[in-house]
């Protein structure tokens, strides 16, 4: 596998993230959900990176929005369904991780949702040391909505 910076320029790209939106609205409200979506992504502070197979096809993706100072947060982590559980998430996210630090980040943050379908990211999480936190940014608190952070 490989990861790269995207410019989210692609349509391969575009399909991903919008199928990524499309699930996040299906199992979140409007007021709960915090994807975003990829003119979001484009913006001036936020660096994604995709994740391609051997053949080239998207199979993840994963970015880092600068907040205040030295913090960071992780945002809009997917992997394939097809993907699932064959270590995807955990090379991403230790890919963001380095990146973090890389970059001089001292924090990295992150919103992730309450509910059973996001228990396997939850203890992705977790097992990267990610701890709950109180709402960051411009968050406020949720009940649909976990919030975790980790120092680097």
């Amino acid at each position: 596998m490989k990861i790269t910076v995207d410019d989210l320029s692609g349509p391969e790209t575009a399909a991903f993230l919008a199928e990524h939106v499309s699930e996040m609205r299906s199992i979140t409200p409007p007021e709960s959900k915090h994807a975003l979506d990829l003119e979001g992504l484009r913006r001036h502070d936020v660096t994604f990176w995709t994740v391609t197979d051997d053949s080239g096809t998207i199979v993840g993706c994963g970015a880092l929005k600068a907040l205040e100072g030295e913090h960071a947060e992780v945002k809009s982590m997917r992997t394939a369904s097809a993907h699932k559980r064959s270590g995807v998430a955990s090379l991403l996210l230790d890919h963001l991780i380095g990146e973090a630090r890389r970059m001089g980040y001292t924090r990295l943050s992150l919103e992730t949702g309450a509910a059973d379908f996001f228990a396997p990211a939850r203890a992705l999480y977790a097992k990267f040391g990610f701890e709950p936190c109180a709402p960051f940014a411009d968050y406020r608190p949720d009940p649909l909505s976990v919030f975790l952070t980790r120092l680097l």
